[in-house]
Protein backbone atom coordinates (compact mmCIF):
# COMPACT_ATOMS: atom_id res chain seq x y z
CA UNK A 1 0.00 0.00 0.00
CA UNK A 2 1.61 3.30 -1.35
CA UNK A 3 -0.24 6.08 1.33
CA UNK A 4 0.24 9.68 0.98
CA UNK A 5 0.53 11.45 4.67
CA UNK A 6 -0.12 15.73 4.46
CA UNK A 7 1.66 17.46 6.93
CA UNK A 8 4.80 15.29 8.05
CA UNK A 9 6.37 17.87 9.95
CA UNK A 10 3.62 18.38 11.94
CA UNK A 11 2.98 16.69 15.22
CA UNK A 12 0.81 13.78 14.41
CA UNK A 13 2.04 13.15 10.87
CA UNK A 14 5.49 13.02 12.29
CA UNK A 15 4.58 10.40 14.21
CA UNK A 16 2.20 8.77 11.59
CA UNK A 17 4.69 8.49 9.01
CA UNK A 18 7.43 6.77 11.28
CA UNK A 19 4.69 4.40 12.41
CA UNK A 20 3.60 3.40 9.02
CA UNK A 21 7.57 3.46 7.64
CA UNK A 22 8.01 1.23 10.29
CA UNK A 23 4.97 -1.32 9.18
CA UNK A 24 6.72 -1.75 5.61
CA UNK A 25 4.20 0.52 4.37
CA UNK A 26 4.68 3.04 1.12
CA UNK A 27 4.99 6.69 2.61
CA UNK A 28 5.30 9.83 0.99
CA UNK A 29 5.25 12.83 3.45
CA UNK A 30 4.69 16.34 2.45
CA UNK A 31 4.62 19.69 4.25
CA UNK A 32 4.98 23.39 3.51
CA UNK A 33 6.99 23.69 7.11
CA UNK A 34 5.27 26.92 8.23
CA UNK A 35 6.59 29.29 10.49
CA UNK A 36 2.91 29.12 12.43
CA UNK A 37 5.30 27.67 15.45
CA UNK A 38 9.05 27.15 15.72
CA UNK A 39 10.46 25.58 12.34
CA UNK A 40 13.07 24.29 14.16
CA UNK A 41 10.88 21.97 16.08
CA UNK A 42 9.33 21.20 12.71
CA UNK A 43 12.90 20.15 11.36
CA UNK A 44 13.72 18.55 13.99
CA UNK A 45 11.22 16.36 14.05
CA UNK A 46 11.89 15.30 9.97
CA UNK A 47 15.69 14.89 10.70
CA UNK A 48 14.09 12.16 13.77
CA UNK A 49 12.46 10.82 10.78
CA UNK A 50 16.31 10.56 8.58
CA UNK A 51 15.40 13.51 6.76
CA UNK A 52 17.96 16.16 6.68
CA UNK A 53 17.19 20.16 6.86
CA UNK A 54 19.78 21.30 5.46
CA UNK A 55 18.80 19.25 2.26
CA UNK A 56 15.14 19.99 1.67
CA UNK A 57 14.16 22.06 -0.93
CA UNK A 58 10.60 23.12 -2.49
CA UNK A 59 9.22 19.86 -4.97
CA UNK A 60 12.94 17.79 -4.23
CA UNK A 61 12.30 14.20 -3.37
CA UNK A 62 14.05 13.09 -0.23
CA UNK A 63 14.74 9.49 1.17
CA UNK A 64 14.85 9.16 4.81
CA UNK A 65 18.32 7.98 6.24
CA UNK A 66 16.71 5.53 8.73
CA UNK A 67 13.61 4.12 7.00
CA UNK A 68 13.77 2.94 3.36
CA UNK A 69 10.08 3.24 2.43
CA UNK A 70 9.92 6.97 3.93
CA UNK A 71 10.25 9.87 1.32
CA UNK A 72 9.57 13.33 2.34
CA UNK A 73 8.57 16.47 -0.41
CA UNK A 74 7.95 19.97 0.84
CA UNK A 75 5.01 21.31 -0.63
CA UNK A 76 2.13 23.17 -0.08
CA UNK A 77 -1.31 21.86 -0.70
CA UNK A 78 -2.34 25.57 -2.26
CA UNK A 79 0.08 24.22 -5.28
CA UNK A 80 -2.70 22.78 -7.19
CA UNK A 81 0.22 21.82 -10.09
CA UNK A 82 2.37 20.06 -8.22
CA UNK A 83 -0.47 18.44 -5.91
CA UNK A 84 -1.81 17.14 -9.53
CA UNK A 85 1.97 15.73 -10.98
CA UNK A 86 2.55 14.16 -7.73
CA UNK A 87 -0.36 12.23 -7.31
CA UNK A 88 0.04 11.43 -10.86
CA UNK A 89 3.58 10.23 -10.84
CA UNK A 90 2.92 8.30 -7.19
CA UNK A 91 -0.76 6.68 -7.92
CA UNK A 92 -1.33 5.95 -4.63
CA UNK A 93 -3.91 3.78 -2.29
CA UNK A 94 -4.45 5.91 0.40
CA UNK A 95 -4.26 9.90 1.24
CA UNK A 96 -4.24 10.77 4.91
CA UNK A 97 -4.81 14.22 5.07
CA UNK A 98 -3.24 16.22 8.47
CA UNK A 99 -1.84 19.11 7.22
CA UNK A 100 -3.70 21.92 8.04
CA UNK A 101 -3.69 25.95 9.86
CA UNK A 102 -4.47 25.18 13.49
CA UNK A 103 -4.90 26.46 16.78
CA UNK A 104 -8.43 27.99 17.64
CA UNK A 105 -7.00 31.47 19.11
CA UNK A 106 -4.77 32.20 16.50
CA UNK A 107 -7.79 31.87 13.52
CA UNK A 108 -8.44 35.42 15.68
CA UNK A 109 -5.48 37.10 14.77
CA UNK A 110 -4.85 35.58 10.97
CA UNK A 111 -8.45 34.20 9.32
CA UNK A 112 -7.11 34.12 5.95
CA UNK A 113 -4.13 31.37 6.80
CA UNK A 114 -7.04 29.24 7.51
CA UNK A 115 -9.31 29.69 4.03
CA UNK A 116 -6.03 29.09 2.28
CA UNK A 117 -4.70 26.14 3.64
CA UNK A 118 -8.04 24.45 5.69
CA UNK A 119 -10.57 25.10 2.80
CA UNK A 120 -8.34 25.76 -0.46
CA UNK A 121 -5.80 23.63 0.01
CA UNK A 122 -8.35 20.84 1.62
CA UNK A 123 -10.27 21.28 -1.98
CA UNK A 124 -7.11 20.83 -3.82
CA UNK A 125 -6.80 17.15 -1.92
CA UNK A 126 -10.62 16.23 -3.00
CA UNK A 127 -10.20 17.25 -5.91
CA UNK A 128 -6.56 15.20 -6.68
CA UNK A 129 -8.34 12.45 -5.24
CA UNK A 130 -11.16 12.58 -7.38
CA UNK A 131 -9.50 12.73 -10.63
CA UNK A 132 -6.44 9.71 -9.29
CA UNK A 133 -9.41 7.53 -8.14
CA UNK A 134 -8.29 6.85 -4.61
CA UNK A 135 -9.08 4.41 -2.73
CA UNK A 136 -9.71 5.95 0.67
CA UNK A 137 -9.27 9.39 1.56
CA UNK A 138 -8.80 9.83 5.64
CA UNK A 139 -8.91 13.38 6.88
CA UNK A 140 -8.27 15.41 9.98
CA UNK A 141 -11.66 16.69 11.67
CA UNK A 142 -11.73 18.59 14.98
CA UNK A 143 -13.24 17.98 18.14
CA UNK A 144 -13.68 22.28 17.34
CA UNK A 145 -16.72 21.31 15.44
CA UNK A 146 -18.98 20.72 18.26
CA UNK A 147 -18.49 24.00 19.15
CA UNK A 148 -21.71 25.53 21.44
CA UNK A 149 -22.98 22.21 21.73
CA UNK A 150 -23.74 21.54 25.91
CA UNK A 151 -24.78 17.50 25.13
CA UNK A 152 -21.72 15.57 26.78
CA UNK A 153 -19.60 12.93 25.71
CA UNK A 154 -19.64 14.53 22.33
CA UNK A 155 -21.30 11.64 19.80
CA UNK A 156 -20.61 11.95 15.76
CA UNK A 157 -24.28 11.91 15.30
CA UNK A 158 -24.48 15.26 17.35
CA UNK A 159 -25.31 18.56 15.61
CA UNK A 160 -22.29 20.36 14.64
CA UNK A 161 -23.96 23.79 13.44
CA UNK A 162 -22.17 25.88 15.73
CA UNK A 163 -18.83 26.23 15.73
CA UNK A 164 -17.20 28.42 18.02
CA UNK A 165 -14.34 29.89 16.06
CA UNK A 166 -13.37 30.34 12.33
CA UNK A 167 -10.74 27.18 12.73
CA UNK A 168 -13.82 24.99 14.05
CA UNK A 169 -16.10 26.26 11.04
CA UNK A 170 -13.12 25.54 8.37
CA UNK A 171 -13.17 22.06 10.07
CA UNK A 172 -16.69 21.49 9.61
CA UNK A 173 -16.15 22.57 6.12
CA UNK A 174 -13.91 20.15 5.76
CA UNK A 175 -16.49 17.47 6.45
CA UNK A 176 -19.25 19.13 3.85
CA UNK A 177 -17.02 19.53 1.21
CA UNK A 178 -15.87 15.70 1.75
CA UNK A 179 -19.29 14.61 2.13
CA UNK A 180 -20.27 15.88 -1.05
CA UNK A 181 -17.51 14.24 -3.26
CA UNK A 182 -17.91 11.16 -1.48
CA UNK A 183 -21.44 11.48 -2.76
CA UNK A 184 -21.02 12.56 -6.00
CA UNK A 185 -17.79 10.78 -7.09
CA UNK A 186 -18.14 7.85 -5.00
CA UNK A 187 -14.87 8.56 -3.18
CA UNK A 188 -14.61 6.25 -0.19
CA UNK A 189 -13.84 8.88 2.69
CA UNK A 190 -13.02 9.04 6.71
CA UNK A 191 -13.08 12.20 8.69
CA UNK A 192 -11.57 12.23 12.13
CA UNK A 193 -12.21 14.33 14.97
CA UNK A 194 -9.66 14.53 17.06
CA UNK A 195 -9.57 15.65 20.86
CA UNK A 196 -6.74 17.75 22.38
CA UNK A 197 -3.28 15.65 21.15
CA UNK A 198 -0.33 15.50 23.33
CA UNK A 199 2.67 13.49 23.70
CA UNK A 200 6.61 13.95 22.50
CA UNK A 201 7.30 16.20 20.21
CA UNK A 202 4.07 18.10 20.56
CA UNK A 203 2.68 21.65 19.42
CA UNK A 204 4.30 24.27 21.36
CA UNK A 205 0.80 26.41 21.11
CA UNK A 206 -1.36 23.89 23.19
CA UNK A 207 -1.58 23.42 26.81
CA UNK A 208 0.60 20.58 27.87
CA UNK A 209 3.64 22.47 26.46
CA UNK A 210 2.59 26.19 27.61
CA UNK A 211 2.19 24.90 30.95
CA UNK A 212 5.33 22.68 31.19
CA UNK A 213 7.35 25.27 29.73
CA UNK A 214 5.30 27.70 32.14
CA UNK A 215 6.16 25.61 35.21
CA UNK A 216 9.92 24.76 34.05
CA UNK A 217 10.80 28.42 33.87
CA UNK A 218 8.83 29.55 36.95
CA UNK A 219 6.49 31.60 34.99
CA UNK A 220 2.79 31.97 35.36
CA UNK A 221 0.39 29.31 33.77
CA UNK A 222 -1.75 31.02 32.13
CA UNK A 223 -5.20 29.41 32.99
CA UNK A 224 -8.59 30.13 31.22
CA UNK A 225 -12.08 30.42 32.82
CA UNK A 226 -10.65 30.53 36.18
CA UNK A 227 -9.79 27.03 35.71
CA UNK A 228 -13.19 25.64 35.04
CA UNK A 229 -11.98 23.59 31.95
CA UNK A 230 -12.39 20.08 31.09
CA UNK A 231 -10.44 18.36 27.89
CA UNK A 232 -10.31 14.93 26.08
CA UNK A 233 -6.59 14.44 26.71
CA UNK A 234 -5.66 12.07 23.78
CA UNK A 235 -2.03 10.80 24.10
CA UNK A 236 -0.25 10.54 20.69
CA UNK A 237 0.07 7.07 21.04
CA UNK A 238 -3.79 6.52 21.17
CA UNK A 239 -4.43 8.88 18.30
CA UNK A 240 -1.96 7.03 15.92
CA UNK A 241 -3.67 4.15 16.45
CA UNK A 242 -6.49 4.93 15.71
CA UNK A 243 -5.63 6.12 12.24
CA UNK A 244 -3.85 3.43 11.87
CA UNK A 245 -7.31 1.11 12.27
CA UNK A 246 -9.36 3.19 10.44
CA UNK A 247 -7.14 2.94 7.24
CA UNK A 248 -6.79 -1.02 7.83
CA UNK A 249 -10.42 -1.56 8.70
CA UNK A 250 -12.00 -5.61 8.06
CA UNK A 251 -13.71 -5.39 5.63
CA UNK A 252 -12.62 -2.52 3.87
CA UNK A 253 -15.54 0.25 3.04
CA UNK A 254 -16.93 -0.18 0.43
CA UNK A 255 -16.79 2.43 -2.65
CA UNK A 256 -19.02 5.75 -2.05
CA UNK A 257 -18.77 5.29 2.06
CA UNK A 258 -18.45 8.66 4.24
CA UNK A 259 -17.69 8.38 7.73
CA UNK A 260 -16.97 10.41 10.75
CA UNK A 261 -15.25 9.01 13.76
CA UNK A 262 -14.25 10.63 16.95
CA UNK A 263 -10.70 10.27 18.31
CA UNK A 264 -10.31 10.87 21.93
CA UNK A 265 -9.31 9.03 25.60
CA UNK A 266 -13.12 9.27 26.26
CA UNK A 267 -11.92 10.48 29.54
CA UNK A 268 -12.23 14.07 30.28
CA UNK A 269 -9.68 16.00 32.63
CA UNK A 270 -10.53 18.70 34.65
CA UNK A 271 -7.73 21.63 33.94
CA UNK A 272 -6.74 21.72 37.83
CA UNK A 273 -5.60 17.67 37.58
CA UNK A 274 -4.14 17.82 34.36
CA UNK A 275 -1.99 20.91 35.63
CA UNK A 276 -1.08 18.61 39.10
CA UNK A 277 -0.14 15.98 37.13
CA UNK A 278 2.56 17.95 35.70
CA UNK A 279 3.68 19.39 38.95
CA UNK A 280 4.13 15.68 39.38
CA UNK A 281 6.05 15.07 37.15
CA UNK A 282 8.43 18.46 36.89
CA UNK A 283 8.61 17.99 41.04
CA UNK A 284 7.43 22.22 40.90
CA UNK A 285 4.45 23.98 41.62
CA UNK A 286 2.64 25.75 39.02
CA UNK A 287 2.15 29.66 39.74
CA UNK A 288 -1.34 30.00 38.42
CA UNK A 289 -2.75 33.41 36.53
CA UNK A 290 -6.87 32.65 36.79
CA UNK A 291 -7.83 34.46 33.32
CA UNK A 292 -11.80 34.40 31.68
CA UNK A 293 -12.94 32.76 28.66
CA UNK A 294 -11.18 33.24 25.67
CA UNK A 295 -13.20 34.05 22.64
CA UNK A 296 -13.30 30.31 20.46
CA UNK A 297 -13.28 28.32 23.92
CA UNK A 298 -15.30 25.95 25.19
CA UNK A 299 -15.17 25.04 28.60
CA UNK A 300 -15.85 20.82 28.22
CA UNK A 301 -14.71 18.69 25.15
CA UNK A 302 -15.47 14.83 25.79
CA UNK A 303 -15.39 11.92 23.16
CA UNK A 304 -17.68 9.47 22.44
CA UNK A 305 -15.76 6.72 20.71
CA UNK A 306 -17.95 3.89 20.68
CA UNK A 307 -18.59 3.84 17.27
CA UNK A 308 -14.87 4.04 16.29
CA UNK A 309 -14.73 0.62 18.98
CA UNK A 310 -17.50 -1.22 17.52
CA UNK A 311 -16.11 -0.63 13.81
CA UNK A 312 -12.20 -0.78 14.51
CA UNK A 313 -11.59 -2.50 17.77
CA UNK A 314 -10.23 1.43 18.78
CA UNK A 315 -9.47 1.43 22.87
CA UNK A 316 -7.56 4.23 24.04
CA UNK A 317 -4.94 2.77 26.50
CA UNK A 318 -3.17 5.96 27.93
CA UNK A 319 -4.33 8.18 30.72
CA UNK A 320 -1.99 11.04 32.04
CA UNK A 321 -0.81 9.27 34.41
CA UNK A 322 1.55 8.25 32.04
CA UNK A 323 1.82 10.53 29.52
CA UNK A 324 2.62 13.12 31.27
CA UNK A 325 5.43 11.89 32.59
CA UNK A 326 6.34 10.88 28.89
CA UNK A 327 5.68 14.09 28.14
CA UNK A 328 8.02 16.08 30.05
CA UNK A 329 10.93 13.83 29.83
CA UNK A 330 10.58 14.38 26.40
CA UNK A 331 10.68 17.95 26.85
CA UNK A 332 13.03 18.28 28.84
CA UNK A 333 15.69 15.96 27.08
CA UNK A 334 14.81 18.03 24.04
CA UNK A 335 15.16 21.57 25.90
CA UNK A 336 17.29 20.80 28.39
CA UNK A 337 15.77 22.00 31.25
Amino acid sequence: MKILVTGTAGFIGFHLAEKLSGMGRLVIGIDNINAYYDIALKEARLKHSGIPAESIRKGTKLPSAYFDNYTFIKMDLGDRAGLFNLFEKEQFDCVINLAAQAGVRYSLENPYAYIESNINGFFNILEACRHYHIKHLVFASSSSVYGLNEKVPFSSADHTDRPASLYAATKKSNELLAHSYSYLYRLTVTGLRFFTVYGPWGRPDMAPFLFTKAILEDKPVKVFNNGYMKRDFTYIDDTIEGIIRVVDRSPPLSAGTYRIYNIGCGRPVDLMSFIEAIEKSTGRKARKELLPMQPGDVPVTWADTSELEADTGYRPKTGIEEGIPRFVEWYRGYYRS
